[in-house]
């Protein structure tokens, strides 16, 4: 991948970044779905997933860290627990479309979209039941057992609500998108699909970070279960 190539590419990110942070700000404006915990309707995964779909799932990664850091620097109320709940919903959601997107048996396809995000809702919403079971009263101080009788309730639906309204979105929007994007000559060029070599070590990286993910979720869980947090 040659230096203009590079240059565009980043170009594309950093827009697609600033957009997603624009559609978080508007969504703040708007009442929360669910007065406690606050659970708001957050449409920056749909722009997340399509750089995700561009690029793939590691740049997803960046922008759903680079997005969440800027969120709890600017407007939000949450501090570092809020930052690290978004990034997980939206990390679990996005790389998960954008893996099977790229790399699943169906890539590249209308189909390989559609399982990425149906999967990447599933994935999603589970990860979130099992992080506010074991997070919310952390930063919300309220007692575990009622985040507990909570989960079926409140956060499945509204988990389940966004994901699917945030998937059904991107399909809205991925393929007019890509198709601008070709007539202004700026389509992202992805260095991974001409070299195997760099998509082997891509993914390889990839299911490091999954692994970390997963460390990281077993040992808050045995924390909670030892009742430390």
């Amino acid at each position: 991948m040659n230096s203009k190539t590079s240059i565009k590419n980043l170009t594309i990110i950093a827009m697609l970044n600033a957009l997603a942070y624009l559609l978080m700000v508007w969504s703040r404006a708007l009442p929360p779905l669910v007065p406690f915990p606050p659970l708001r309707y957050d449409p920056k995964d749909i722009i997340i997933i399509i750089g995700g779909f561009f690029y793939g799932p590691l740049t997803a990664t960046g922008m759903s860290i680079v997005v969440s850091l800027t969120e709890m620097i600017t407007v939000s109320d949450t501090g570092v627990i809020g930052m690290v709940m978004n990034v997980v919903s939206t990390y679990s959601f996005a790389c998960t479309a954008a893996v099977i997107y790229k790399y699943g048996p169906k890539k590249k396809t209308l189909t390989g979209a559609v399982i990425g995000l149906v999967t990447g809702v599933i994935v999603m919403v589970a990860t979130m039941m099992l992080w506010n079971y074991m997070i919310t009263p952390l930063y919300t101080k309220a007692a575990r057992e009622d985040v507990a009788a909570m989960l079926i309730p409140v956060f499945l639906p509204f988990n389940l609500l966004k994901g699917s309204l945030n998937a059904a979105a991107t399909m809205l929007v991925y393929k007019p998108l890509s198709i601008t994007l070709r007539k202004l000559h700026m389509f992202p060029e992805s260095g991974d699909s001409s070299d195997k070599n760099k998509k082997s070590g891509k993914i390889n990286i990839g299911i490091i970070l999954a692994s970390l993910f997963a460390v990281v979720t077993c040992v808050l869980l045995m924390l909670v279960f030892a009742k430390v947090i």
